[in-house]
């Protein structure tokens, strides 16, 4: 839904430049660059809690629009003699292929960071500068001097804000990685004892570096969070149990895990899975059988013998990109066939900016299950975070232990269509 809204603007411009020269004034548009440029650089020091979803996605797309007005508009005017046309057309798509080849391939496997907006905004402004320069007539040369000195000073300072913003964000990471699935970074925080793993803005999991507090866990897996519960319920039921967790993090949850249990993950980023085994130590210290499975986790379900599990924890929503075919009536079939009749399916919801709950109780209305959520709120300066945890299970005596007391309904949302492979709307979860 997201790359929608900049690709009409995108296209917007485009025609609108190239329809009528009217469209692209200088004058009007050349001191609107100048602040949108400023603007775009300076959003991101920003924290995503700064500003509201909505004003933030407003003022983005607002500078966005301004500067392709400005590129097309510097583009069109550039439109040389019919004879030249072919030529002057390919060149425009070429520049287009090497775009996307730069944004496609090679930011996300050459660069550890997202360094793309602050490259594509500095690039932006030095090439419609030269432009204007070139075509600007000044009748001494020290205005032309003055003009291009101004021009310096200002791409130096947008692109210092650029570079600091860069450097504050891998500040005290001690790896950074970066491949299709996005950004990876393993933080030390020395104060308070522990290593982090940051998946974009996204915190995926944190362990104590102390050896006595090493195995202990944190993060939204806390004892006191709805899946450190469910896990506890079906050990003291069982001798020995089967779990499986989609999205591994740095496999936190192996913690849980006694020497008769065994625990299956599934998890789509190879850099993860490499870095969880690296660089932290819940799965290399587990008493129990980890199973580590590459790839997509719904396809993956889907080509598997029933495994019979006891819990199966579907934790793959907590950052701003969410994998809506996790979500869907078919795949909530596929975790069902997946576990025991009395069963449960812990899925982690806790999100900033989405509202997940109504996906989960229309998807549990209709395959007849019990649905509570546990919400966790852990005081500042501990190494737990706050959490929602929405359990769900056939068993319809389950939220009668005395563990769930805390576990609240989830209101039935009206009107509220389910999520199904060939339907689905972000807009109507956002906050």
């Amino acid at each position: 839904m997201i790359w929608v809204a900049p690709l009409t603007l995108y296209l917007l411009s485009f025609i609108l430049c190239f329809e009528s020269k009217g469209w692209y004034q200088r004058k009007f548009y050349l001191p609107l660059l100048v602040i949108s440029l400023f603007i775009l650089t300076y959003l991101p020091t920003l924290g995503i809690t700064a500003l509201p979803t909505s004003v933030a996605m407003v003022i983005n797309l607002v500078c966005f629009f301004v500067v392709c007005m400005a590129c097309h508009g510097e583009l069109a005017q550039q439109q040389p003699h019919p004879k030249f046309l072919t030529t002057y057309y390919l060149m425009l798509a070429i520049g287009g292929v090497a775009g996307g080849f730069f944004v496609g391939i090679i930011a996300p496997y050459f660069f550890n960071g997202n360094y793309e907006l602050t490259i594509g905004i500095v690039l932006a402004g030095t090439i419609i500068a030269i432009v204007y320069l070139k075509d600007m007539r000044f009748d001494k040369t020290s205005k032309k001097v003055l003009a291009a000195a101004g021009v310096l000073c200002f791409m130096a300072l947008i692109s210092l804000i650029g570079i600091n913003d860069h450097l504050l964000n891998h500040n005290g990471a001690v790896l950074s990685l970066r491949n299709f699935y996005g950004t990876l970074k393993v933080t030390v925080n020395e104060e308070s004892g522990y290593k982090n793993l940051v998946h974009g803005q996204i915190s995926h999991g944190r362990q104590y570096t102390d050896s006595e507090r090493r195995l202990e866990p944190t993060a939204y897996y806390v004892r006191e969070s709805g899946v450190g519960k469910a896990i506890a319920i079906s050990q003291n039921a069982s001798a020995s149990i089967k779990v499986g967790v989609v999205g591994l993090g740095i496999g936190t949850l192996a913690t849980y895990a006694r020497a008769e249990d065994v625990f299956r993950f599934y998890e789509i980023n190879p850099q993860v899975i490499d870095v969880a085994q690296a660089h932290f130590s819940f799965l290399s210290s587990a008493r129990s059988k980890n199973e580590l499975i590459l790839g997509d986790a719904r396809l993956r379900l889907e080509h598997e013998q029933p495994q019979a599990f006891d819990v199966l924890i579907i934790d793959a929503f907590s950052g701003d990109s969410v994998p809506v075919h996790l979500l869907t009536l078919e795949a909530f079939a596929q975790y069902f066939r997946h576990l025991k009749p009395d069963g449960v399916l812990a899925l982690h919801i806790t999100n900033r900016f989405l509202d997940l709950a109504p996906v989960v109780r229309t998807a549990a209305d209709h395959f007849d299950a019990e649905v509570r959520m546990v919400r966790v709120i852990v005081p500042e300066g501990q190494a737990g975070f706050r959490s929602n945890w929405v359990l769900m299970t056939k068993d319809k005596n389950y939220f009668n232990n005395a563990q769930l007391a805390d576990a609240n309904d989830i209101a039935a949302p009206k009107n509220f269509l389910p999520w199904k492979d060939d339907y689905s709307s972000l807009i109507s979860i956002m906050y």
